[in-house]
């Protein structure tokens, strides 16, 4: 757990440093140079002034802006819901980002479409010894950035070594917290006052070009599987450093431009136009590109779900990744709409640092007087189930605790203690959602109801996607829409998220009881004792509720039915690099096993179907035989 040092916590809270401490921060930080991506502070912002505003649209032309130029039609295009923020692994956090980077860059293992188990990627192979404690991975001779320079194990050190600086302003930090000595080396960093710690003191080591040796504190059950998540994945350090050094001031924009990112994943950045589309191309020096189908991916930026029908309706996009529950009834009929359960919850976060928020009272009220039942039936409609914890049903060896479910009469009752009687001397409650039909109509749902049973003056808060993170980062809110989807299936990728001061908590919430617990289920290795702990831990959560749960996600994804190699998967991961178009007589074949009564839509796509080139070789031969 991160030192509760008031630097640590100022940091956190989007506050200034003191300039002579950033200048120690940076003198004591042994990449040199390491890039900062974290939330800038509002003095910095106010400093700024319009350069603040203009962020955005300068983050656009350093991704390679294409205004106005008419782009051929893409391969295939999906919809990513919000306009991307970052394209850095090691600073993403949300969904969006997380869809296009996983086609960008690929880790030491790459996750099974369907099932997600971890498979050789960047590495060829690895070991591990028998107490779990020890990995060896073997880089592949033909793995390449996309610049041509070999992928190394040095890399993946390097990277690593980066996301362990606090000042690169990473989220997810502590999922190298599992290995030997991370967690001390990144609180030595973090702490002005403590001694810098040496890197050779981590158990992470490039034995050479080829090998990547990692040391872990205890068995880490999921080890590999964070391997396979994107904060984990390597960047090139050559494309940063000559960034840092030909743009000292805007480096941060320059290295992700579509001209100079170098990747190592399936695609390539060619083009951007803000708050339109990205346009990815196919790498051709990827080291399993044979198999890649598409040449060309365009992922759009469009959060009005009735914009993003009409463009799947209309065929100028082929995948969207939700879709307004209004039409639910008739999408349920649809061949192309089939919604599953999987790890994911929508909740509200509660800023817990200042009053009244900060009385546990005040926030049972308004948790037990949530109307889940009419948001999943009413608003949402598609399956969803209400929540009553943070961690959703879905994995078979963890069982939820679960919150107090609705009663009125005890929700009134428990404001009355809490100092405001019939909501008399309750400021208004702020509800602070991104934008979104759904969103909106869930704040507006919940609204209503406090208003109507508790007497509580509601204000809905509605920002934009970029401005919305950045106003929960810095804790500038009462109530806030968020939601966690898994990173692994492991009920720990939920709960980590909430112990003090991690980047991902953006509740200020903080209980040593709740810390020890999550730090003593990092190293039990009996899964069974493991799990018990877990729940402890959930228990404690879901009794203080520095979050309100709400509902269990469904997958809501409308893809075209002639789209092979996408699956549905507890994560509702998916990955381009084993799509393709189906030629008709797979269509054919597919449409036999639907379900009865399913309505046949447009497929989209060629009917001669668009197969990997490896795919085509083995038709064309098995073709010729046949002859």
């Amino acid at each position: 757990m991160e030192r509760r040092t008031e630097d640590s916590r100022a940091q956190r809270h989007g506050q200034v440093r003191n300039p002579l401490q950033e200048q120690d921060l940076w003198r004591r930080c042994p990449l040199g140079k390491i890039p900062v991506m974290a939330a800038t502070s509002t003095a910095i912002r106010l400093r700024q002034g319009l350069a603040g505003i203009l962020l955005l649209g300068a983050f656009g032309v350093a991704l390679g802006l294409a205004s106005g130029a008419r782009l051929e039609p893409a391969d295939f295009t999906f919809n990513n819901g919000s306009e991307v923020q970052t394209l850095d692994p090691a600073t993403i956090t949300g969904v969006p980002e997380g869809r296009v980077v996983r086609s960008l860059f690929e880790g030491l293992v790459v996750k099974h479409p369907k099932t997600l188990v971890p498979e050789p990627g960047m590495a060829e192979s690895w070991t591990i010894s028998e107490d779990g404690l020890t990995y060896q991975f073997r880089i592949r001779d033909t793995a390449r950035w996309s610049n041509g320079d070999p992928v190394t194990a040095h890399d993946f050190e390097w990277s690593w070594q980066r996301l362990l600086t606090p000042l690169t302003g990473a989220n997810y930090a502590e999922q190298l917290f599992y290995v030997e000595g991370a967690h001390e080396y990144y609180l030595s960093l973090a702490d002005s006052d403590a001694p810098d710690l040496e890197w050779s003191t981590v158990g992470i080591r490039a034995v050479d070009d080829s090998t990547l040796h990692v040391q872990l504190k205890s068995p880490t059950a999921f080890f590999l599987d964070l391997c396979g998540f994107y904060p984990l994945f390597p960047v090139n350090r050559g494309n940063i450093e000559s960034a840092q050094r030909d743009f000292p001031g805007t480096w941060k924009l320059e290295w992700v431009r579509s001209d100079k990112i170098v990747t190592n994943g399936p695609y390539v950045v060619e083009s951007r136009r803000v708050n339109d589309r990205i346009r990815l191309r196919k790498n051709e020096l990827y080291w399993d590109a044979d198999k890649v189908a598409f040449n060309s991916i365009d992922v759009l930026a469009i959060e009005k779900e009735t914009t993003m029908f009409n463009l799947y309706h209309t065929g100028e996009c082929d995948m969207v990744d939700h879709v307004d529950s209004k039409v639910a009834d008739i999408l349920m009929q649809r061949e192309d709409f089939n919604p599953a359960p999987y790890m994911g919850t929508y909740f509200y976060r509660v800023n817990v640092t200042e009053p009244p928020y900060d009385n546990v009272l005040l926030r049972r009220a308004l948790n037990l007087s949530i109307p889940r039942k009419t948001i999943v039936e009413e608003i949402e409609r598609m399956g969803q189930v209400p929540a009553y914890s943070l961690v959703p049903p879905v994995l078979a060896d963890y069982t939820p605790v679960e919150c107090d479910h609705e009663d009125l009469d005890r929700a009134r009752a428990l404001l009355a203690e809490a100092g405001y009687p019939d909501g008399k001397g309750l400021p208004p409650v702020e509800i602070h959602y991104n934008s979104s039909d759904a969103h909106k109509s869930i704040a507006e749902v919940i609204g209503d109801t406090w208003r109507r049973e508790l007497g509580v003056t509601v204000k809905l808060r509605n920002e934009e996607w970029k401005v919305y993170l950045d106003t929960q980062n810095t804790l500038r809110y009462q109530l806030s829409r968020s939601s966690w989807i898994g990173d692994y299936v492991d009920a720990f990728t939920f709960l980590d998220m909430f112990v003090s001061g991690r980047g991902n908590n953006k509740t200020g919430w903080a209980n040593a009881e709740y810390d020890a617990l999550i730090q003593q289920a990092t190293l039990e290795p009996d899964n069974t004792k493991r799990v018990a702990i877990l729940q402890s831990a959930e228990r404690i959560l879901m009794d203080q509720l520095p979050i309100l749960p709400i509902y269990y996600y469904v997958d809501k994804n409308i893809v075209a039915p002639r789209l092979g190699g996408f699956e549905a998967n507890a994560l509702d991961e998916h990955f381009p690099k084993h799509w393709y178009w189906m030629d008709d007589a797979e269509l054919a074949a597919k449409r036999e096993h639907l379900p009865p009564g399913k309505k046949l839509v447009d497929p989209h796509g060629p009917p001669n179907g668009q197969y990997s080139p490896a795919e085509m070789r083995r038709r064309a031969a098995a073709e010729g035989s046949n002859r």
